[in-house]
């Protein structure tokens, strides 16, 4: 480990393939000769289908296949999504309703889809798509985020997906009752799309009797699992597998219908099949993010320390309740989370938190940006209720240095921190002292200036276990076979470099190999920070497999006892022998000696805990009164991701995270009609952040290591978007306050803050 300290910037070493064109994403790999997918969607929000013809289709020039729900279930394929369920507050399972590959006489939401044309060209399988004739029959929709209407499944009463808590209720009233101050609000927690660059996809083959289902994703196994069950095909019948991926950001880490339609697809053709969505059918049909809506209680005593959190929350699940691993992610709030089925699309990423705790400091739960935005912001409203410095508020909530390891209220134990010393650090990197100057000149422009804090600490793990193999082959190079899956984070450069730092192989020898369930047996999948902890504490336990069994090989050819050879990260040394061979060199031997057991190495490790990445976004921001333009003018962040491999892949990460986030706060949003027709499905409608729109992020680390693994590592991959909606809508809120507004919410477009601003001057006219 004497290396891995160094912590030290280097480019990535994927960029040079994927900028000289040279990346193999998922429209690049099928076979040539593969035929065409297309999926008729429904254009009604919810409705039953009285009729659907497919012969005119069937007959089209092109076609080789068309089914529908019932051609599919008379292909033997009766499976459906697997359902994610919680528990409810009364003990009873959350609601499981069934999710059909293609629509089974009813259809819940606008994209889903009803049929799947095959055909030689795209341009047929659409034009044979045209010729299907469904005869709709009008169902009432159901936009309110809130129980009650026509129930979209005849199982789930009141369109309820689940009502769950974590806490104690009657305590968190009790304390409420006898705080000494009590600060609500209501937020709003607006819905995106994720847009990653490449949309998704997938194609599939038949090989020697096994099916080949390549797909842009986030891991291989759920697929290769499900897919088995689905098909009712072993498991080792199936070889899945995933290519370069073009962004994921969630998205990409749930089952979607149309991955295993096309692998069914190949089944029954015996020939290649390929589908690729275009950017409408990403709108309409991928997985959303947030949607939710917050009513926040904060409590507090006499010195402003918190007694307790509430939260009430109405979240949008989409019209099925499937896809996701975990929908309630029950980290470090614990409070009553309510979830409905609603007819906008499908099921909705609810990562969370939700706390009742009636602990002192223990609000400092970890979360996801859903968490966390909802704290933050009531934080910021009590600040200014309370008439005390949001930044002082922060700090006598604070968990102390010396207080650690700390475990909150719900069971979650953080190891370390120094939240003080960081929000400091921000402080001064940020300029705070500046800022009054800098708003008087805003001020004299006739332009409104706000600043925003959020200090976030977010829970990493997901599944603590991981795997890496590492393999010398003929030709002087390794290869290491990782579980986890790059969607474009720069992986093969973490990986090559810490396994390059650790052993001594040049880092341009190594080869990195993931997202083939046939190369790789198992795996965790990338999602929730977890991808370079685990992997590398996988990969370090690996080494140190290697060096135990080159050890008495080596130790033979010195003329040494075994106990004698040690290893330096760079070469095998023994006390009185000048054979000093690096671990290339001791392959090279090893093969030359038929030793081929020592070719290759395998270990599987567990981390012991979590590890709890933290820190402060600070957002400044101009808003111009006249027109409601909010203007990004400067952004700092200061974080603790504890010991890093490489800076400068931790700041690529925390730039596109914010800026994911900004964008969300800003500009961002999912609209739609009464009727649940989608009106933001295309980039005239729906605004993504761009590179003029947001200024050059300050980035500084300020590590406290972590003891939850020998690397001293905490996750990086989401914290930026964790601490960015925060922010920014802090800022927002900070200089609105001056002109009478008390409600901001998500996002701060032009036309919304200007309404914001006219009506608070009506209501104080």
């Amino acid at each position: 480990m004497q290396k891995f300290g160094k912590s030290q910037p280097a480019s990535r070493l994927e960029d040079v393939r994927f900028l000289t064109g040279h990346g193999r994403y998922l429209d690049d790999t099928p076979p040539e000769e593969a035929l065409r997918v297309y999926f008729l969607r429904s254009p009604m929000a919810h409705a039953t289908i009285a009729s659907i013809d497919l012969e005119a289709a069937k007959e089209a020039p092109g076609v080789h296949l068309v089914l529908d729900g019932e051609g599919l279930r008379e292909a033997g394929v009766t499976e459906g999504l697997a359902a994610v369920t919680v528990e409810n507050r009364d003990g009873s399972k959350g609601a499981a309703p069934r999710r059909p590959l293609l629509a089974e006489g009813r259809v819940r939401f606008v994209g889903e889809a009803v049929a799947m044309v095959v055909a030689d060209t795209l341009q047929e399988a659409r034009d044979a798509a045209e010729l299907i004739e469904v005869d709709y029959e009008d169902l009432p929709v159901h936009m309110a985020l809130a129980p009650g209407g026509e129930p979209l499944h005849e199982d789930v009463p009141e369109n309820r997906a689940f009502d769950w808590a974590l806490g104690d209720e009657e305590g968190t009233e009790k304390a409420i009752a006898e705080a000494a101050h009590v600060v609500r609000l209501s937020v709003g927690d607006n819905r995106i799309i994720s847009n990653p660059m490449e949309p998704r996809g997938a194609w599939a083959d038949m090989e020697d009797g096994r099916l080949h289902l390549s797909f842009g994703g986030q891991g291989v196994w759920n697929t290769k699992r499900n897919g088995a069950k689905i098909y009712g095909m072993e498991p080792e019948e199936i070889r899945v597998t995933i290519p370069d991926v073009g962004g994921g950001f969630g998205t990409k880490a749930p089952d979607y219908p149309e991955t295993y339609l096309v692998g069914q697809a190949a089944r029954m053709l015996e020939r290649p099949v390929r589908w690729y969505a275009d950017r409408s059918e990403t709108m309409l049909a991928d997985n959303a993010g947030r949607d939710l809506e917050h009513d926040l209680t904060l409590a507090f005593d006499e010195d402003l320390k918190i007694t307790a959190y509430r939260v009430e929350t109405r979240c949008n699940m989409g019209a099925y309740n499937s896809g996701l691993n975990q929908p309630i992610q029950t980290v470090l709030f614990s409070k009553v989370l309510t979830g409905v089925f609603d007819i906008q699309t499908a099921y909705q990423h609810v990562e969370g938190f939700y706390t009742n705790t009636t602990q002192v400091d223990a609000y400092r739960g970890a979360g996801r940006p859903e968490a966390i935005y909802a704290l933050e912001r009531v934080m910021d409203r009590a600040a200014r209720e309370l008439g005390v410095d949001t930044w002082e508020l922060h700090r006598r909530n604070f968990i102390k240095p010396d207080q650690f390891p700390y475990t909150s209220f719900t069971g979650e134990t953080y190891d370390v921190g120094e939240f003080a010393r960081l929000l400091a650090k921000a402080e001064e990197a940020a300029d705070r002292a500046g800022f009054a100057a800098r708003k008087a000149e805003s001020e004299g422009k006739g332009r409104l200036r706000g600043m925003g804090l959020c200090y976030y600490i977010e829970a990493i793990l997901g599944n603590p276990t991981e795997t890496a193999k590492v393999e010398f082959h003929e030709d002087g190079t390794v290869s290491i076979y990782v579980g986890t899956q790059s969607n474009g984070q720069g992986h093969e450069t973490a990986y090559a470099r810490f396994l390059s730092d650790q052993t001594g192989i040049p880092v341009e020898n190594i080869r990195v190999v993931q997202g083939d369930s046939d190369k790789v047996a198992t795996g965790g999948g990338t999602g929730g920070s977890r991808s370079v902890t685990t992997q590398n504490n996988a990969t370090l336990a690996t080494v140190g497999k290697m060096v135990e069994a080159f050890t008495p090989y080596l130790a033979e050819k010195m003329g040494v006892a075994p106990e004698d050879v040690t290893f330096d990260d760079e070469t095998f040394r023994a006390p009185g022998s000048n054979v000093t061979p690096t671990f290339v060199e001791a392959a090279e031997m090893a093969r030359a000696d038929g030793r081929t057991d020592l070719l290759v190495h395998e270990q599987t490790a567990t981390l012991p805990g979590r590890s709890y990445p933290n820190g402060a976004h600070v957002a400044e921001v101009e808003v111009d009164p006249e027109t409601g333009e909010v203007t990004l003018e400067r952004y700092t962040v200061v974080d603790d991701f504890g010991n890093l491999i490489n800076p400068m892949l931790a700041e690529g990460q925390v730039h596109g995270g914010s800026v994911q986030g900004i964008g969300q706060a800003l500009w961002e949003h999912v609209g739609y009609d009464e009727d649940g027709q989608l009106l933001t499905g295309s980039f005239m409608d729906y605004a993504m952040p761009r590179a003029d729109d947001v200024p050059m992020i300050g980035f500084t680390s300020e590590p406290v290591p972590s003891t939850a693994n020998v690397m001293g590592m905490k996750g990086c991959g989401e914290a930026g978007t964790v601490g960015a909606m925060a922010a920014t809508a802090n800022a927002v809120a900070d200089a609105l306050w001056q002109r009478g507004v008390r409600q901001a919410d998500m996002p701060f477009t032009p036309s919304r803050v200007w309404k914001m601003l006219n009506d608070a001057m009506d209501t104080v006219g």
